[in-house]
């Protein structure tokens, strides 16, 4: 299938490594002009040179460094048409092993990285009547995992973002949607000291995801071929949430 984004841009966010990665190496493939971006210059660097992308340090919790960063986009690829804001996972935690610092943090992280990056991107895309804002969040947002009160909490505040701007700039042809990673086998994962063992009686496929099958997704939604689907939250789940 062609997804017609060879004259297209992409902003890949926490994308050193992991589903980001996958999913900025899916772009590039079908012809993608790509940035990714992570705190890590180094990681980020590495990471650009082997996709052939332009690779952007900047850290998603300091407001000043996610400008920078969209700002250093912008002088590398241009206005993205394509955005996939990838935060990655807060640390674990039940409720009463959070702290005030811990919140403050993640709430940047997560959420305001978020509404600044969405807030950077829009005008070019509805000056050009086309983009995709896709946002990476997680199964926890549908139903809460746990141990993993921040994202629960979070997440669940993105796909309400999702469902209130998809709304206002449907009709400038902007899609914005969330895709709900279930147990992929990345590094978080192995940080979460997650086994197959414990799991094969919750994902119905048996197995943990593989990035590139999460990446399948992004790169399908970030295409032309979905231009009339938007507002929405998809797991790519192995069929974990039990939820109509």
């Amino acid at each position: 299938m062609d997804y017609h984004l060879n004259n297209k841009s992409a902003l890949v966010m926490g994308a050193s490594k992991g589903l980001g990665f996958a999913i900025a190496t899916a772009l590039s493939g079908e012809g993608a002009k790509i940035a990714i971006m992570s705190r890590s210059k180094d990681r980020i660097e590495t990471a650009a040179k082997e996709i052939g992308a332009s690779g952007i340090a900047a850290d998603l919790s300091d407001t000043d460094s996610l400008k920078q960063g969209l700002e250093d986009t912008r002088q590398q690829i241009g206005n993205p048409d394509i955005v996939v804001i990838n935060t990655g996972g807060p640390p674990k935690a039940n409720f009463l092993e959070t702290t005030q610092g811990d919140w403050a943090t993640q709430t940047n992280s997560l959420l305001n990285a978020t509404i600044e990056t969405i807030r950077f991107v829009l005008p070019s895309m509805q000056q050009k009547k086309w983009g995709r804002i896709l946002i990476v969040t997680s199964i926890a947002a549908q139903e809460p995992q746990p141990g993993l009160t921040y994202s629960n909490v979070l997440r669940a505040g993105l796909h309400g973002l999702v469902n209130d701007l998809s709304r206002q700039f449907a009709g400038d042809g902007i899609t914005i949607n969330a895709i709900m990673p279930g147990i992929i086998a990345t590094d978080r994962v192995t940080d979460l000291n997650m086994k197959i063992e414990n799991f094969r009686d919750k994902i119905p496929a048996q197995r943990f995801g593989k990035p590139e099958e999460f990446a399948s997704l992004a790169c399908y939604l970030a295409s032309q071929n979905a231009s009339y689907l938007t507002g929405q939250a998809i797991a790519v789940d192995g069929g974990y949430l039990q939820g109509i």
